[in-house]
């Protein structure tokens, strides 16, 4: 079985700076892309927004939102992502979801979610 596990968000202040982090666990044969994910207040599931995705070999991509102020990065050997979050804006307020494309048995790959985390950012 496979888990992620993040850690990391809050309430913080325009302006500021916060950092999350998640770590996949369990079964796991490789990992291919890993990222970030956030779904806004009031939106549902399938409104949630690509943050920011990084390859296994370190390339990344990032919202037009987000350019210049978050950071992706990832620990192959640990198999975690963490995402490095500066400038923040009231509109990053947001619940924040690590995602995974993880093969279990070296054959297909399964897309996993970590439970969420909360970031709040006042004005």
């Amino acid at each position: 079985q496979v888990q992620l596990v993040e850690s990391g968000g809050g309430l913080v202040q325009a302006g500021g700076s916060l950092s999350l982090s998640c770590a996949a666990s369990g079964r796991i044969s490789s990992i291919n892309v890993m990222g970030w994910y956030r779904q806004a207040p009031g939106k549902q599931r399938e409104q949630r927004e690509l943050v920011a995705i990084v390859t296994t070999g370190g390339g990344t991509d990032y919202a037009d939102s987000v350019k210049g102020r978050f950071t992706i990065s990832r620990d192959n050997a640990k198999n975690t992502v963490s995402l490095q979050m500066n400038s923040l804006k009231p509109e990053d307020t947001a619940v924040y979801y690590c995602n995974a494309d993880i093969s279990p048995s070296g054959r297909n790959y399964f897309a996993y979610w970590g439970q969420g985390t909360q970031v709040t950012v006042s004005s």
